[in-house]
């Protein structure tokens, strides 16, 4: 690709819209201009999670597996160099910058009122430029180890991850994104590169920029310091899963002044990854059914089964997929129970008309509202394209939204015999 292909994909009801840029590196980059704000906010990603522990290249034969919680050490090691490490760039130029590693992808960000375009090179400039040695690498296995001890002393994280191991017999989704301690034992750096060369192959990423910034800043970087690779595409591949649970209660014990749950509904699934369609109409299901405004929720929350931290949440990604519920309770069985009965009951009445509108206005709006955070518009750009969606597709979605499709959706889930429920309480 010779030169930059830019569009601008607008939309009428906000009046505002971004630059979609197919850039002459391959990367795909979107610039989402916000003149009113004082600050800009951008990530640079990879389709690239914790999840991916088995994978094939397209210009290779065969599959190759690397441990446990590779994705995360890599994003780890990223930030370093022979001389000054990114975070110690940053401080210079004023800005806040992160990174996180999640199932399905890594990200690298920062955000900053001033000095943009010298920001912006540090992060193309270190995510393009990987540097590791068996020494460092060596070292950050005792850092990562550590980092992996305070998770185990996270309840809600412990809770979590209870729940996904007696959801999952074999996905990798259940192990800490992490890793363990013996798999991260067995990273080396010349592991790290291949990874690299694998998935930070600019056509496996995309980077995204909203703010006080416009696109020809943003391509007279990219220009500048972005060179092209051959592309490279990923074949995913996971051990087959039974669609049974492995056991329905799990429990640890942690200090903790009231038990912390968390509870789920295994799901099967016809296609590696749910539709965005699929998603909303979850999320209409979750508000109806248990949102703050639920019979449910007010019924759990007099009898004080419940309290303020209680959220729903529709999990998923490649090849899994789960309704979850989590909180505090004095009974985490007794929430359990109810929660069952609750969709029990719902599967037999179905959803009115009248909850679905209600819900489905509720939705409208807080996505109206999103556009007004640079952070969720940047990261949104980036979650939109590894899903193959367009920033603005979910107004469309949640507007020709039908009934008929929700009321299916919930019949086909919740089903009590794949319900697992993970408990951290006191001894």
């Amino acid at each position: 690709m010779s030169e930059n292909k830019v569009t601008f994909i607008e939309n009428e009801i906000l009046g505002e819209g971004y630059y979609a840029i197919d850039h002459k590196s391959g990367l795909k980059i979107y610039v989402y201009p916000k003149a009113e704000y004082t600050s800009a906010y951008a990530v640079f990603g990879t389709k690239y999670g914790s999840i991916d522990t088995r994978f094939k290249r397209s210009d290779k034969d065969d599959f190759i597996e690397i441990p446990e919680g590779t994705a995360h050490f890599l994003e780890h090691k990223l930030f370093e160099s022979e001389e000054l490490d990114a975070f110690q760039r940053y401080a210079k130029t004023g800005a806040s910058a992160n990174a996180y590693t999640s199932f399905d992808r890594t990200c690298y960000l920062f955000t900053c009122t001033g000095n943009f375009k010298a920001n912006f090179e540090i992060l193309l400039d270190f995510v393009r430029h990987p540097y590791f040695t068996e020494e460092t690498v060596r070292k950050e296995q005792g850092i990562i180890g550590q980092e992996i001890d305070m998770y185990k002393d996270s309840p809600d994280w412990e809770c979590l991850f209870n729940m996904l191991g007696g959801m999952y017999h074999n996905h990798p989704v259940k192990i800490d994104i992490a890793g363990t301690k013996e798999s991260i034992g067995q990273i080396t750096a010349e592991m790290l590169f291949s990874c690299y060369d694998t998935f930070y192959n600019p056509s496996n990423m995309a980077l995204a920029v909203a703010g006080n910034i416009n696109v020809d800043e943003v391509l007279e970087v990219a220009d500048r310091l972005l060179e092209g690779a051959e592309p490279v595409t990923v074949e995913r591949a996971f051990k087959d899963e039974p669609e049974s649970i492995v056991t329905e209660y799990v429990e640890a014990h942690l200090p903790v002044a009231t038990p912390v749950f968390c509870f789920g509904y295994k799901e099967s699934l016809d296609a590696p990854e749910r539709t965005l369609a699929e998603e909303v109409a979850m999320s209409v299901i979750l508000d109806v059914a248990a949102g703050q405004m639920s019979p449910l929720y007010k019924e759990l929350l007099d009898s004080e089964l419940i309290n303020g931290t209680f959220a729903t949440e529709y999990f998923n990604g490649f090849n899994y997929a789960a309704p979850i519920f989590s909180g505090e309770s004095s009974d985490p069985k007794a929430v359990a129970r109810k929660i069952n009965e609750c969709f029990s009951n719902l599967k037999k009445t179905l959803i009115s008309e009248e909850d679905f509108e209600t819900v489905r206005k509720k939705q409208y709006g807080k996505t109206v509202r999103a556009f007004s955070d640079i952070d969720t518009l940047a990261n949104g750009l980036v979650v939109s394209h590894f899903e193959n969606e367009e920033l603005f597709s979910e107004f469309e979605v949640i507007k020709n939204m039908k009934l008929s499709f929700v009321n299916e959706v919930l019949l086909r889930s919740f089903d009590e015999s794949k319900a697992v429920l993970s408990v951290v309480c006191s001894r």
